[in-house]
Order: structure tokens, then C-alpha cells, then sequence
């Protein structure tokens, strides 16, 4: 099992912010967003087991994995988590079951696809209904998300990297359907979800719903985005992060202390 790639800026005894990319993604999708944080926090970035520089890995892939490889990068320190996409539900598991180290959590889209309405149409719906080759579905995956054309235009080494990630797509998004991460009144720290105005319906009827069972949570609309916000608006969404970390911070002492 290869060890997973980590990167963390900012002073070493700023609030910790932990930033989770989604499926398909790596760290460097987060970067600017990292960028416009660690004047004054200490940010962590990682790719997830079996994405960009964590690629290959073993495995497995379900969600107990993924928020133990969160608890051994934060060591023990408390901290804001910021996930995109699936690290949204990666931050939402780790506060249900490990408020101790997780002060607040500001997700952006996170999908739902355990429940009974999450639709079958969307990029990782149709990338797992093939014919089960977990480099074809990650193709797939790729194409819904940026079109044939472009992928096409992709040098071939990053076509067949790409590839090579399908077995982790497959496992995370297939245990994502088979189960949920975690319950709503299990998550006991602050939240905020955000959603592009631009964002999939389904999107936005994901954070409607997540705002109606965690306590105490709010929802907040980027104007004008999609769903890579956190990479084609950081200067939106770095803001709402920051305030997560300065009203924690005022509650219970700095992240990371």
C-alpha cells in the first residue's frame, strides 16, 4: 500500500484546516482555494487514497478508510474540514463520529446517492452502470464531467493515469450507495453547505436536505458557479471557511490547539 501524499502551508501554529477533494479529483484541485487560507492557518491537503500522487493503493475504499486516513493526517489536532464533492461526506462522517478532533465542517455539494431520490443520471450513477471494468467507468466519469473532446485533447499518459483511478472511483462511490456515511443528528458541530447557483439540481436538493437534518447547520448559494466552485471561485468560497475557523475559534479555542 503506497503512503498517501500530504502537503500542509501556513504557520505551523495557525487553526488547522483540513481540505478533502472529491471523486476523480486530487489536492491540486483545491490549491487555489489552499492559496487564500494559509496566510494564517495552517492548511493540510492530501489526494485520497488512490488519486494523483496516493496512486496506486490497495485499498479498500469505503468510508471507514477514508476518515482514518483523515484522523492519522490531523493527529490528533482539532480542525475545520473543508471537503468538495465526496470529501464532503469524508468531513460530514468524521464530525458524527469523531467530534473531538472535527470543530466544524464547510462542505460544498456533497452527493447523497444512499438515498432513494439521488438520481440515476449523474456522472457517478452512469459511470457504475457499465459492464464493471473500473478503468472504463472512471473514463466514463471523466467524460460526463469535462465532455469527449477533451478528453480526447488529454495526453495520453494522463488518459491512462485517469484509467488507473477507476478502482478507487468504483469503490468509493459504490459504498457511498450502499450505505450511509453518516446521520444527521449524529453531526454535533457547526456546518455549513454550500451550493453553486449554477450547481445540478439534484445539488441543490442534496443540500436542501442536509440542512433540514443536521442541527446546526446553514446552506449558502455561490453565485454564479458549478459545481468546481471551490476551484472557479475560491475568493467565494475561501471566505465562508474563514468564518467557520474565526466563530470556532471564539467558541472553544483555535483548531489545531
Amino acid at each position: 500500500m503506497s503512503p498517501l501524499w500530504r502537503h500542509e502551508t501556513g504557520p505551523a501554529d495557525g487553526p488547522v484546516v483540513v481540505l478533502l477533494h472529491g471523486t476523480m479529483d486530487r489536492s491540486a484541485g483545491l490549491l487555489r482555494l489552499s492559496r487564500r487560507l494559509d496566510e494564517v492557518n495552517r492548511v493540510v491537503r492530501y489526494d485520497r487514497r488512490g488519486y494523483g500522487r496516493s496512486s496506486p493503493h490497495d485499498g479498500p475504499f469505503a468510508m471507514a478508510d477514508q476518515v482514518g486516513d483523515l484522523l492519522d493526517l490531523i493527529g490528533g489536532r482539532r480542525a475545520v474540514l473543508f471537503g468538495h464533492s465526496y470529501g464532503g461526506d469524508v468531513a460530514l462522517a468524521a464530525a458524527a463520529h469523531h467530534p473531538d478532533v472535527v470543530a466544524g465542517v464547510v462542505v460544498y455539494e456533497p452527493p447523497l446517492s444512499w438515498l432513494d431520490w439521488w438520481p440515476s443520471s449523474t456522472a457517478g450513477s452512469r459511470a457504475l452502470a457499465g459492464d464493471g471494468d473500473a478503468a472504463d467507468a472512471a473514463e466514463r466519469f471523466m467524460r460526463s464531467l469535462i465532455g469527449d473532446e477533451r478528453w480526447q485533447r488529454l495526453p495520453p499518459g494522463t488518459r491512462a493515469a485517469r484509467r488507473r483511478e477507476g478502482r478507487a472511483m468504483v469503490g468509493e462511490l459504490a459504498d457511498l450507495r450502499r450505505q450511509a456515511p453518516w446521520r444527521g443528528p449524529d453531526v454535533g458541530v457547526p456546518v455549513v453547505a454550500m451550493v453553486g447557483e449554477r450547481g445540478a439540481a439534484h445539488h441543490r436538493a442534496g443540500v436542501g436536505h442536509l440542512v433540514g437534518v443536521i442541527p446546526a447547520s446553514t446552506s449558502i448559494v455561490v453565485a454564479g458557479a458549478k459545481h468546481f466552485g471551490p476551484n472557479t471561485h475560491p475568493d467565494d468560497v475561501a471566505p465562508v471557511v474563514q468564518a467557520m475557523v474565526d466563530s470556532v475559534s471564539r467558541r472553544r479555542g483555535a483548531p489545531g490547539s
